[in-house]
């Protein structure tokens, strides 16, 4: 999958987000990140000292993710692994969440991560729990790669796994948060998931970023949403 035949391939499935609409999404994206980031700068710099003092390697984990229309951009998340680990025991529970017959499970990662995964260092454990690992990703926000509400950021190799009906969700930006975690998010197969993120961009409108917004406090602090 390529970024240039993405946009084709997704413009039979959705209509796009009318111009208006996304410049008034990104101007609201803007204004709050910023803010966001001013006023949880304590906490982010406490969090990359935490990772840096407590496992080799640096505190920022750098990652390249599926954006809009499929263009590639580096998402920022603080490294809750060890340094230079392997994926293949990541790609390899994916595959099978993507191609085999879905089961529903609880678990206390969400739908995309492993439990007991040995690669996460202890303070990783903590910045998962209580999501503060996705904190950086605000960055992404302000630099227009990310929206604040919006389908999960998905990895190249993920994108290549997706039904051709779910490639519509490339028609919206990815999202710190989305619908897909307001909902139950750890009690949902992958696919369900997947048909979420078809929702949003379904249904996306202001009102509906603003509900998001409201769930997803809630659901972290109860570990609903925890990524």
């Amino acid at each position: 999958m390529t970024a240039n035949e993405l946009p084709l391939r997704t413009s039979a499935i959705a209509v796009p987000t009318p111009a208006n609409q996304r410049i008034g999404k990104r101007v609201f994206d803007v204004i709050v990140a910023s803010m966001l980031v001013f006023l949880l700068s304590p906490v982010l710099l406490i969090s990359w000292l935490l990772v840096r003092m407590t496992s080799p390697g640096g505190a920022i984990f750098r990652q390249v993710r599926i954006g809009r229309l499929g263009h590639p951009f580096v998402m920022y998340k603080f490294r809750t692994m060890q340094a230079d680990c392997s994926d293949a025991i990541h790609r390899e529970y994916v595959r099978k969440l993507l191609t085999d017959k879905p089961e529903r499970t609880v678990s206390a990662n969400g739908i995309y991560k492993l439990d007991a995964d040995p690669r996460v260092t202890r303070i990783g454990r903590l910045l998962r729990r209580t999501s503060l690992d996705e904190l950086p990703q605000l960055i992404n926000v302000v630099r227009g790669d990310m929206s604040l509400v919006g389908p999960r950021p998905a990895l190249p190799w993920e994108a290549e796994l997706f039904a051709a009906a779910h490639l519509a969700r490339f028609l919206a930006a990815p999202g710190v948060t989305g619908l897909w975690q307001t909902s139950g998010r750890n009690t949902l197969t992958m696919l369900e998931g997947l048909d979420l993120d078809l929702e949003y961009v379904r249904r996306q409108s202001f009102l509906l970023d603003l509900v998001i917004l409201a769930k997803t406090v809630p659901a972290v602090l109860t570990a609903r949403g925890a990524r």
